[in-house]
């Protein structure tokens, strides 16, 4: 198989480091991760390896999705170690959750804008202690002090003699050194890489073709398999005739499993083939009459009762009796898909005593686990080769679709290539869940808010996911609301569960809480400024004198827009703010409102203060697709159940934002020298109220769910 220039194979590595004489194998630990016993089988949580001719082999732990970790965690080490890019390698890390569990979570994931914000100290401290012995090896070597040399771009240098050994000659005399515990970090002024334009590590083999996914594996002996999920919620698979598949040509099995049908060929347009001529009964089962309408009575319902009180501050009902003014809004966010342009695929060769897996996953030892479960093998027994993914967006944080390819493999004795279409991926999603939000607040005589109640229903993604995450039993995730950036004295945030039948998978969706949160949260600051007759970033800004890093931000955007400056008719700007992952965003939209009721996006403008950018085009990367990928979930993100089945199918009736609907894009980032904050998620959770906060200020009409039919907005 081909490989991204600049990436090699764990086994590669392993052999390769194995072999070479004269190499410093160094390992680390990244915070918060479990570490076997240091004996000869100790496996640590990632490895550098520097070898004689001065490459140095960085595995990576978290995996690349497209957000640029290849790229970024190398450059931590690099800028510490002293060395060039040119020099780097770059390793995935296999499963193994004992040794490569994320510090922040726990588990081997790679999600939640956490990559960088778990890597900042640690990899950076990697680096440093490898220079540090690559030091005191050549001041051992020419018998002088350490603090006499210093290393640079791969080489050790001593300024009084003009001597220099470059880093592959010292490598055997550095590794019989011991570890260093405290290893001095540069001054972040001193960076050479770090901020800097470092060409991506993937990007040339996603460019010319020879990057591998998981759908590309290409194993021999290997078949091909389409299949049919039952399409109802919970539903089973009833009855089945496949008289008439077995004669296209190239279908070699029909396999069926208690929920689904997989057509096996020797390639998958066969097998698609195949799957047409099959006849198959399902049985619907209990949720055959669930849809879109019961789903959302059910959260209206639930609302009514009592649910789990998260923030309780001051006391809203007396501040609101006094009050001169109330207002009350009900919002819904819309269940969405994540649509990413690999559909979900596996391959799996199930052998007597082991198994191996070729897939993209987020969640590698999730993968592992639960493949080994299907199959009866230990988790040890069985290995994930983890590919590039074609997208994540926190979808392939969950394995559902590697359970489903394990139980197929078990019927064959080859490897096993399982592909879902596009109508299976979209229809059996691990979806965005559908909310509903209920806010009521008070403003006093001069029109200040005084009093916020926030009461949402919904799924906790996190009390299936990964119950461990629960603080004090609350999901944090799904009660993102209780962390506003405003100041409030009387606030109150209760959230009420309430989970769709079962079968109805709800997942992580580019950021679960803040993409949905911040929609509700910042459409009613919008109509509370409304009501008090304020403008909205002057509404803001006056609450956000204890937050300076978010009025800033604020500050930024509605100046490099050029809020407050007339519009044409039908044309209006939202604005929004978001709080989260570790960094502080504001968007300002601007819209414009056709008579035929079309809603066009012109310009979008993001002020970001993510604290200090390790790979800056890459930011800019990850906010400019957060945008897309918020756009189209807000202009087109509609997503219905009827009769106990996902009605869309395909991009005809479930359709991403098209290029010549890409509007004028500006990000404005503050140049900081705080530690890194994520970004893959910020900007999608910045999109839904920036947008309908400009379709009120183009149209005078508020809307509060999306996406907004075009004849509503033609009589706007």
């Amino acid at each position: 198989m081909k490989r991204a220039p600049g990436i090699m194979s764990r086994r590669g590595f392993l052999a390769s480091a194995s072999a070479a004489a004269g190499s410093l194998l160094l390992p680390f630990h990244l915070p918060g991760a479990r570490a076997a016993a240091q004996d000869q089988d100790f496996a640590p949580n990632a490895y550098l390896r520097l070898a004689p001719d001065g490459t140095v082999t960085i595995v990576v732990a978290l995996v690349e999705m497209g957000q640029g970790t290849f790229t970024s965690i190398p450059m931590l080490i690099a800028e510490e170690l002293e060395i060039d890019w040119s020099q780097v390698r770059v390793v995935q890390a296999p499963a193994d959750e004992e040794r490569y569990a994320h510090p922040l979570y726990g588990l081997q994931t790679t999600g939640g804008s956490a990559s960088i914000q778990a890597a900042w100290g640690s990899l950076r401290q990697v680096g440093a202690t490898a220079r540090l012995m690559l030091q005191t090896a050549a001041a051992q070597t020419w018998g002088v002090p350490v603090a006499e040399c210093r290393c640079e771009r791969g080489a050790v240098l001593h300024a009084a003699s003009g001597r220099s050994l470059g880093y592959g000659a010292l490598a055997g005399a550095a590794a019989a050194l011991p570890v260093p515990g405290n290893a001095p970090l540069k001054d972040p002024a001193a960076f050479r890489l770090v901020g800097g334009a470092v060409p991506r590590v993937d990007t040339a083999a996603k460019v010319d073709g020879s990057a591998q996914f998981g759908i590309d594996v290409r194993l021999p002996g290997m078949k091909v398999a389409a299949i049919a999920i039952c399409p109802v919620i919970g539903g089973r698979l009833g009855a089945v005739d496949s008289s008439k598949t077995l004669a296209v040509a190239g279908v070699r099995r029909v396999l069926v499993t208690e929920t689904a049908v997989a057509v096996v060929a020797d390639h998958y347009g066969a097998a698609q083939k195949g799957l047409a001529a099959v006849r198959i009964q399902w049985d619907e089962g209990p949720s055959a009459t669930f849809s879109s309408q019961v789903w959302r009575g059910q959260l209206a319902d639930a609302l009514r009762g009592k649910g789990q009180v998260i923030l309780d501050q001051g006391s809203v009902t007396r501040a609101s009796a006094a009050a001169a003014r109330r207002h009350r809004a009900v919002y819904e966010s819309p269940p969405l898909a994540h649509t990413a342009m690999e559909p979900l695929n596996c391959t799996i060769h199930l052998r007597q005593d082991a198994c191996e897996v070729w897939l993209g996953t987020q969640a590698p030892a999730r993968v592992q686990s639960l493949v080994a479960g299907v199959v009866g093998l230990a988790p040890a027994q069985v290995t994930v080769h983890n590919h590039l993914i074609g997208g994540g967006f926190g979808r392939k944080l969950d394995a559902d679709y590697a359970e489903i390819a394990a139980r197929f493999a078990k019927q064959v004795d080859f490897p096993l290539k399982v592909i879902y279409s596009r109508e299976q991926d979209i229809q059996h999603d691990a979806y965005r869940p559908y909310f509903r939000d209920e806010l009521s607040a008070a403003l006093d005589a001069k029109g200040r808010l005084v009093a916020f109640s926030h009461r949402v229903a919904g799924s906790s993604v996190m009390s299936r996911y990964a119950p461990a995450w629960l603080i004090h039993g609350q999901d944090a995730d799904a009660v993102h609301t209780a962390e506003t950036p405003y100041e409030v004295p009387n606030k109150y945030v209760e959230f009420v569960r309430h989970e769709p039948p079962a079968g109805l998978l709800t997942g992580n969706w580019r950021g679960v809480g803040p993409t949905h949160h911040a929609f509700p949260n910042e459409c009613f600051i919008d109509e509370l400024a409304a009501m008090a007759r304020v403008d909205p970033v002057a509404f803001r800004s006056r609450m956000l004198s204890k937050n300076p890093r978010a009025l800033a931000m604020l500050q930024l955007a509605a100046s490099r827009v050029g809020w407050g400056t007339p519009m044409p008719a039908r044309r209006g700007r939202g604005v929004a703010i978001v709080d989260a992952w570790g960094s502080c965003a504001a968007l300002v939209t601007e819209v414009t409102v056709a008579p035929d009721g079309s809603l066009g996006i012109d310009r979008m403008v993001c002020a970001l203060d993510c604290g200090l950018a390790v790979h800056p085009d890459g930011v800019e990367a990850q906010i400019q697709s957060g945008l897309v990928y918020g756009l189209s979930a807000v202009l087109y993100g509609t997503l219905s159940f009827e009769r106990g089945r996902v009605v869309q199918s395909n991009f005809h009736d479930y359709q991403p934002l098209r290029m010549h609907e890409m509007p004028v894009i500006e990000i404005h980032r503050l140049q900081s020298s705080q530690p890194p904050g994520g970004v893959g998620e910020i900007g999608t959770a910045l999109v839904c109220p920036s947008v309908m906060n400009a379709v009120y200020a183009a149209t005078g009409r508020r809307f509060r769910t999306y996406p907004v039919p075009s004849d509503q907005l033609k009589a706007a």
